[in-house]
């Protein structure tokens, strides 16, 4: 349920009435807007009599939300959300370009790479360090040494960074890296969305290979409900029955999206397309379409990368992409 207040309510009349709320057994949620503030309500809203909240002075409507997500939702915060990171941000009008390796193998391959991408317009550093990998005996990440080479390269470069979880008991390790991503395996791993939800650090969370948006929503849901509104979605491909790719890139869920919640969306066509000489056009129309920002693979030498060297850009490919990019982005953003 949602109760959208009118213009001249006072911050004595907003503050009272979440008390009374409150005392309810609900849990509310504030979102003060350019032309609005609705005040969202999450548990068991049977307890509240609509008509009567509806007929305080200082509310202008009430509605029900039908959709199983409510943090998420658009309805409950209808202005896009922003995330910070250090400083820079994602989401509404701002666009990032995310870059780097699937792996952190070295430390001379980590700076370089991220040297180069920097240079070409990239603002956050990617970089794998503990790899969910099909087969168990593909190479794994080089784990904690990995996030250990990552931080050096955000030290020498100031490139935040950003690497993927796989267990809530490495939190830890991951105290100085600026976002955590959730891969798409781990999607609906809730126990790990719980602990990640009692975090403040910005959340980048993958969208499963055969999971639908409303599940990624309601997993987005997990970790809002642990009180972490600072996620990112990533719309990176999903399966279907064609084969000449290595997932099917959804470009629809970013219309999608953008209409039914207010968090950033960020395309990644590396993992969606596997194939190095697709990535640059569909970011271009992942752009063209008003996704938040990309996630591109860049490896400085991909024949003899460790892992997926077949859907990583070189550095001078890359530069390329990203010139386009920023040209599109001039159009659409207009």
């Amino acid at each position: 349920m949602i109760a959208v207040l009118k213009p001249n309510a006072t911050q004595e009349q907003t503050d009272n009435l979440t008390k009374w709320l409150e005392s309810r057994g609900l849990s509310v949620h504030i979102s003060k807007g350019e032309t609005m503030t609705v005040v969202g309500l999450i548990g068991d809203t049977s307890k509240i009599d609509s008509e009567l909240l509806e007929g305080l002075e200082m509310v202008e409507s009430v509605k029900r939300i039908s959709e199983p997500f409510k943090s998420a939702n658009r309805k409950f915060h209808p202005d896009d959300s922003i995330i910070d990171i250090g400083g820079l941000k994602i989401g509404g009008p701002h666009f990032q370009l995310i870059a780097g390796p699937c792996s952190v193998e070295s430390l001379e391959q980590i700076l370089t790479i991220t040297k180069s991408v920097q240079a070409s317009g990239a603002a956050i550093l990617r970089g794998g360090t503990f790899k969910p990998r099909t087969s168990p005996y593909d190479f794994q990440g080089l784990r904690a040494d990995g996030v250990e080479l990552l931080l050096e390269a955000k030290k020498q470069t100031g490139m935040p960074i950003i690497t993927e979880i796989m267990n809530a008991n490495h939190l830890p390790m991951f105290e100085n890296v600026d976002i955590i991503q959730v891969g798409a395996r781990n999607m609906q791993n809730f126990e790990l969305l719980k602990e990640l939800g009692m975090s403040k650090k910005p959340i980048l969370l993958k969208r499963g290979l055969a999971n639908t948006i409303n599940e990624l929503l309601m997993s987005a849901e997990y970790i809002m409900a642990g009180g972490n509104h600072n996620i990112i979605l990533c719309e990176r491909g999903i399966r279907t029955f064609e084969t000449y790719t290595r997932n099917t890139l959804d470009l629809s869920a970013i219309p999608v999206l953008r209409e039914l919640t207010h968090l950033p969306i960020v395309v990644d066509p590396s993992h969606a397309l596997g194939v190095a000489r697709f990535i640059q056009p569909m970011a271009m129309a992942a752009t063209a379409a008003l996704a938040h920002g990309l996630m591109i693979e860049v490896h400085n030498d991909p024949a003899n990368a460790l892992c997926d060297g077949a859907q990583s850009l070189t550095p001078e490919q890359f530069a390329e992409l990203s010139k386009k990019v920023r040209r599109i982005r001039e159009v659409a953003s207009e």
